[in-house]
């Protein structure tokens, strides 16, 4: 049975991180802004649900939900924890096969998921929230945040310089990081 262990508190004033007792995904990671976005997977919809969700991120063994500016937690919460114990994992649409984000051979990409993958995806993890890479054009990196970290003030401005500093200094001092 799916299990509520822990409820932390992120940056983003109006989303929540729930660690639950099983493992979501392997290797993937998965963000839905809308209720129509998240249609295909039964996780995401079963959360959408509850009235007062505004997007819902999920990976490993968490579920960042961000609630509307006017709903309370205190209304999504109890049906959201109902929710998870009564949900089949085995619903949970298959990962894709991870793909080498080098397809085109682009070692500096390579070489910046390497960074992102040790230095700044845990750290954005522990907050209950995610970075995808959008693609990169030149010296010109285009990065989504997920999660918490989708909305959080904190994200779009001083994450997003920590993380065009640290490239600077470990890639390339070129380099500029824009929100995608």
């Amino acid at each position: 049975m799916l299990q509520v262990v822990d409820v932390e508190l992120t940056p983003n004033p109006h989303a929540l991180k729930f660690l639950v007792n099983q493992r979501l995904l392997r290797a993937e990671s998965r963000q839905y802004a809308t209720k129509q976005e998240a249609a295909g997977d039964p996780l995401a919809s079963g959360v959408f649900a509850i009235e007062g969700v505004a997007s819902v991120f999920y990976m490993d063994k968490f579920i960042t939900v961000e609630k509307a500016q006017t709903s309370e937690w205190g209304k999504i919460q109890r049906p959201f924890v109902a929710f998870l114990s009564k949900f089949d994992l085995s619903t949970i649409p298959p990962e894709k096969e991870v793909m080498a984000d080098t397809a085109d051979g682009n070692e500096m990409l390579k070489k910046i998921n390497e960074i992102l993958n040790q230095k700044v995806r845990p750290a954005l993890a522990h907050d209950g929230g995610g970075l995808e890479v959008i693609g990169m054009e030149g010296l010109t990196l285009k990065v989504r945040y997920q999660g918490a970290c989708g909305t959080c003030p904190s994200s779009i401005n001083g994450t997003l310089t920590a993380i065009e500093s640290l490239l600077k200094k470990d890639v390339n001092p070129s380099i500029e990081v824009l929100p995608g």
